[in-house]
């Protein structure tokens, strides 16, 4: 068989264009038959020393005669729909942002509350005496216990809150 695919070949790159289809149907019919992936790759391997046009001929004769790769198989559907995962815990260190509290007290002297939707962080915000510029600042839970009672019957409890 390799003498023969190797005499096409050579008879390939002389031969006129009638002659030219029949000789690649011949190394088609080769390339298909019981032992065609030896000539594909016999094939393969006399192609790298040829010219262009003969190599894309020859090309085209090994894919087409490869064997259909068949595509991975299905993972089979489960019958209940998996639940979703639920989201990581926060960050504890990650910054808050407006959407992230809820307002709970509210003094127009200067003082506001505000808490996260966990209820777990309050932060407080105060004007500066000396620049006149509102900081914030997270309390720590002892600080909240006692501010709560400092506050305990104020006005400024916001409802809801």
């Amino acid at each position: 068989m390799f003498e023969a695919i190797q005499a096409l070949i050579t008879e390939l790159r002389k031969a006129d264009p009638d002659r030219h289809d029949a000789i690649l149907a011949e190394l088609t019919e080769l390339c298909s038959a019981a032992e065609g992936s030896t000539a594909r790759e016999h094939i393969g391997r006399l192609m790298k020393g040829e010219v262009l046009t003969i190599q894309w001929d020859l090309e085209e004769i090994i894919e087409a005669t490869a064997p259909k790769r068949r595509p991975p198989p299905e993972e089979p559907k489960e019958a209940e729909p998996k639940e979703p995962e639920p989201p990581p815990p926060p960050d504890p260190n990650q910054p808050l942002s407006q959407a992230d509290v809820k307002l709970v007290y509210d003094d127009p002297r200067g003082l506001m509350l505000h808490r996260t939707h966990d209820g777990k962080r309050w932060l407080a915000t105060q004007v500066d005496p000396r620049t006149g510029q509102p900081q914030t600042f997270e309390l720590h839970s002892s600080e909240i216990a006692q501010i709560k009672r400092q506050l305990q019957g104020s006005p400024y409890w916001v409802l809801g809150g």
